[in-house]
């Protein structure tokens, strides 16, 4: 069975935003909010928004990496392993 999200319709939302987002920050999942019956938009905090993007950001430097190896190029060990201490260092900052 798929994951069930919290839905809304947008009337809900314009009357109760404040309750919507402490909502939303409380539960820490995603908002369906729909419009005359049907999806239209997905509200998250802001910290599952950041986490995703730095995950995203993860998946894309790994995919980077395989086209590297494909390629027959890329870095050593040492030097990957410095650069991923780095970026997560930026990123817990």
């Amino acid at each position: 069975m798929g994951k069930l999200f919290n839905i809304i319709p947008v009337s809900e939302l314009r009357q109760n935003a404040a309750n919507v987002l402490k909502q939303l920050q409380n539960k820490k999942e995603p908002l369906v909010i729909t419009q005359r019956g049907r999806a239209t938009a997905v509200l998250i905090s802001v910290e599952a928004y950041e986490k995703s993007e730095h995950e995203k950001e993860i998946l894309r430097l790994l995919a980077k990496g395989d086209r590297e190896i494909e390629m027959d190029e890329g870095y050593d060990l040492d030097h990957v392993l410095a650069e991923a201490d780095s970026f997560l260092a930026e990123k817990s900052s």
